[in-house]
């Protein structure tokens, strides 16, 4: 039996691949002991207990960006954060770590070589963050989710994806996709999303042209996430929602998307197939223009700043692309291309290499 100890957390991007790599390693090997690390505030704490694993936890440590208070405190807390990770290995007998970046993986790396455990780790942003570029020093195994990748050993993997869409049969869930959403077999489906959070600039624009859309022979299943500021105007064939708990049904449906383009969106549309338009965050440090790179290269996405998605984009670039179904299916077809379905197999197969050879 091996024992494993996964870290990460706090978004919904460290979450998500972290749990569909549990949930293989459980599948492929029943007797298997996952662990997993985290923060009490990140979404792991609640994610991982209602997906049935143990959650250990350690203080959230930003780390300091400037001269202060905290950054005088930060070395004593990371070094106390380390030394109960190496306790936690030692106790449980930890085989092998795997971390996944966000603020427990750093101090889950510093511990495995402190306890003298092998680690693998796997970075979803094509921009990588800070655990995991200090993190790729000291292992081999380093997968990634976007080719290009800039770390130290990366291996190409894909993305982790949840089950429901790795095993996803588009066409077989149609049906259950249609009475879900109570849309129409006769038109074609354009999604919005600006993911949990909203986009409000995203939200706005195609709030003003949902008319448009809708005469121009398409549906909109609208997700606007966030506080729910959009108000339904009574469209027909305009349906939107505040939230969306079957995204895989969701995505049966999907011809064409428009959505901000984080990690997990943009991979889960290139393993699906589903072209879009990909509008990325405006604030940070670039990563979503970095992770729709390869799709738009590819001919399977278009890649449009925050700022210039407005009615005059969508009028004159938008509904024309809609209005030539050759050209989306085309896209469709190039996006495949880059997607990638097996990217929880591919990530295991590293983590086995790194217990092996270790």
């Amino acid at each position: 039996m091996s024992r494993y100890l996964l870290a990460g957390g706090g978004t919904a991007g460290h979450v998500n691949p972290l749990l569909a790599v549990a949930d293989r390693l459980r599948r492929d090997d029943p007797s298997a002991e996952v662990l997993v690390l985290g923060t009490k505030e990140g979404l792991e704490a609640r994610l991982v207990p209602d997906r049935g694993y143990e959650l250990a936890t350690i203080p959230k440590l930003p780390f300091p960006r400037r001269p202060n208070g905290a950054a005088l405190r930060f070395p004593g807390e990371y070094r106390r954060a380390v030394r109960t990770v190496t306790d936690l290995i030692r106790d449980r007998g930890i085989d092998v770590v795997v971390g996944f970046g966000g603020y427990a993986a750093a101090p889950a790396y510093s511990a495995a070589r402190k306890a003298h455990v092998p680690y693998a780790l796997h970075e979803a942003n094509a921009r990588p963050g800070l655990a995991n570029r200090l993190g790729a020093r000291s292992t081999r195994w380093v997968g990634v989710a976007f080719e290009g990748t800039p770390l130290r050993h990366a291996r190409f993997v894909g993305m982790p994806l949840r089950r429901e869409i790795e095993e996803l049969d588009r066409e077989a869930s149609r049906p259950a996709a249609l009475a879900e959403f109570g849309l129409s077999a006769d038109r074609p489906t354009l999604l919005v999303t600006g993911g949990s959070l909203g986009a409000r600039r995203l939200n706005g624009t195609i709030a003003e042209r949902a008319a448009e859309l809708t005469a121009a022979g398409w549906q909109v299943l609208h997700i606007q996430g966030g506080r729910g500021e959009l108000t339904d105007p009574g469209i027909e064939h305009y349906r939107l929602l505040d939230y969306c708990d079957r995204m895989d049904l969701a995505f049966a449906l999907t011809d064409f998307a428009v959505a901000r383009a984080g990690a997990a969106t943009v991979c889960e549309f290139a393993a699906l197939g589903i072209p879009a338009v990909y509008v990325p965050f405006p604030i940070g440090n670039g990563e979503q223009r970095f992770n729709a790179a390869g799709v738009v290269q590819a001919g399977g996405g278009i890649l449009v700043d925050d700022a210039e998605f407005l009615p005059a984009w969508v009028d004159g670039r938008l509904l024309p692309l809609l209005a030539d179904r050759a050209a989306v299916d085309e896209m469709a077809r190039k996006a495949a291309i880059t997607g990638v379905r097996d990217g929880s197999d591919r990530m295991v197969a590293l983590i086995r290499s790194a217990l092996k050879e270790s």
